[in-house]
C-alpha cells in the first residue's frame, strides 16, 4: 500500500478532535503535494474559464484558515497584502512568488493549529458576518473547504501534467 512520507498519521482510534484535525491535515498535505515538481509557470497556469490555478487556490486556503480559525476566535492574523473578500483572494499577482504563498499557507496553517490545540471543540467564536460558530463546526467546515479545493487541484494538476492522486506513490 502506498504511503505518504511526512504526512500526518491517521488516528484510527483517536478522539473526535484528534480525528477531525488529522482529517484536515491529510487534505492540507494533498494541497501542497499538488504543487510538487511544478515550476512557477505551471502553478500559475489558468486551466478553467473562471481563472482557477493551483497557487491561487493555495492563497485562498491560507486566507480562509486565518479567517475561520484565527479571526473568528479572536486570534492574531498577520497583515494581509490583499483583500480577502475580492478576486485577489483566488489569484496570485506577478509580485507574489510561489514560495511566498506556500510560506503564507504554512504560517496560516500553524496559526490555525495553535487555535485547534488550545481550544475545546465546544469553544465558540464569531465570524465576520456575526455568526457564532464552535471550533467543532469550523473544523468540519475547513475539512469540507480544503477537500473541495484539493479536488479542484486534482483536476488542474491532471490537466497540466497528467499527475493524479492525493500523494506521491512509493
Amino acid at each position: 500500500m502506498p504511503t505518504n512520507p511526512g504526512a500526518t498519521p491517521t488516528p484510527y482510534t483517536g478522539g473526535e478532535k484528534e480525528t477531525l484535525h488529522a482529517s484536515l491535515d491529510r487534505h492540507r498535505d494533498a494541497v501542497l503535494w499538488k504543487l510538487q515538481g511544478l515550476d512557477d509557470e505551471q502553478v500559475r497556469r489558468v486551466m478553467t474559464p473562471s481563472g482557477t490555478n493551483l497557487i491561487g487556490l493555495v492563497k485562498h486556503l491560507a486566507s480562509v484558515e486565518y479567517g475561520w480559525f484565527c479571526s473568528a476566535f479572536g486570534r492574531e492574523v498577520e497583515p494581509l497584502w490583499f483583500d480577502p473578500f475580492s478576486d485577489e483572494n483566488m489569484s496570485a499577482g506577478q509580485d507574489e512568488t510561489t514560495e511566498r504563498i506556500v510560506e503564507f499557507y504554512g504560517r496560516a496553517r500553524s496559526a490555525a493549529d495553535r487555535t485547534v490545540t488550545e481550544l475545546t471543540l465546544d469553544d465558540v467564536g464569531t465570524t465576520w458576518n456575526g455568526r457564532t460558530v464552535s471550533l467543532r463546526w469550523v473544523l468540519v467546515h475547513m475539512i469540507e473547504e480544503t477537500a473541495r479545493h484539493a479536488g479542484h487541484m486534482d483536476i488542474v494538476r491532471e490537466l497540466i501534467d497528467g499527475g493524479t492522486g492525493d500523494h506521491r506513490p512509493d
